[in-house]
């Protein structure tokens, strides 16, 4: 019997830790109906295509709707039709919504900040719309572990963004499938399916810190190497993955 190959062991790597992150964060259960966001870059585009794998097993049994949402005043451009041709080959139908915000009417909030919470009323409205109980974004672990030290960093406080979080005021929840992927894996898995690059040029991009900080856990990574497991497993003992 042949030896798999790198790619077939990268592929094989990426679907044990999405399995690995289900079963520990309890991410999805029978009966499911999951909301996609689908950004158009390589984490949502491979999120869509391993949990479109995942459900034909039907272990657990789940539905998958994706969304795509269009931020006019940004210029972001979407290949719409790509992202069309990439779900359906999936067989998981894409909903596509346009909204924007405006900067000035709230100078407290970073326009970073405004934006995001524009894209998430969509995908909340859509998903209630569509009769889902869950949305999945394609944060993978680099993301967590960044936005855990941004937290300490520049607010003072030692949280993150959680693999699952229940919301409060709707029958949602939150969660993030690839919570245990490393992002050198999900960009050599993009480069292998050939997943085409949307066009980004956001005036806010370089508004937040977050490429400073990876750069900086890049720095630590090489004076301890086990940097992000010490993190990773700090962030479990104090509950910091899961919100109820």
């Amino acid at each position: 019997m042949p030896k798999p190959n790198e790619s077939q062991l990268l592929e094989k790597r990426l679907k044990e830790r999405l399995v690995k992150a289900m079963a520990t964060y309890d991410l999805i259960s029978d009966d499911d109906r999951i909301l996609v966001g689908l950004s158009g870059g390589k984490d949502s585009l491979c999120l869509l295509e391993l949990l479109s794998q995942r459900q034909k097993i039907q272990h657990p049994r789940f539905e998958l709707e994706a969304i795509h949402v269009r931020m006019d005043n940004i210029e972001y451009e979407s290949d719409i039709s790509y992202l069309e041709s990439f779900s359906q080959s999936l067989g998981v139908p894409l909903h596509v919504k346009t909204t924007r915000f405006d900067p000035s009417t709230d100078t407290r909030r970073s326009p970073c900040f405004l934006c995001s919470w524009y894209r998430r009323k969509i995908l909340f409205n859509v998903a209630q719309e569509l009769g889902c109980n869950k949305i999945a974004l394609g944060h993978h672990q680099d993301d967590i572990l960044q936005t855990t030290l941004m937290g300490l960093f520049y607010q003072g406080q030692f949280g993150s963004m959680p693999a699952f979080l229940k919301m409060r005021k709707m029958p949602l929840a939150i969660i993030r499938p690839l919570c245990m992927e490393k992002e050198e894996d999900l960009q050599a898995f993009a480069q292998i399916r050939g997943y085409q690059k949307q066009v980004k040029h956001c005036p806010y991009e370089h508004a937040s810190h977050r490429h400073e900080i990876k750069k900086l856990l890049d720095q630590i990574e090489k004076m301890t190497p086990e940097v992000r497991s010490c993190m990773w497993r700090a962030l479990n003992k104090e509950g910091k993955l899961t919100e109820q």
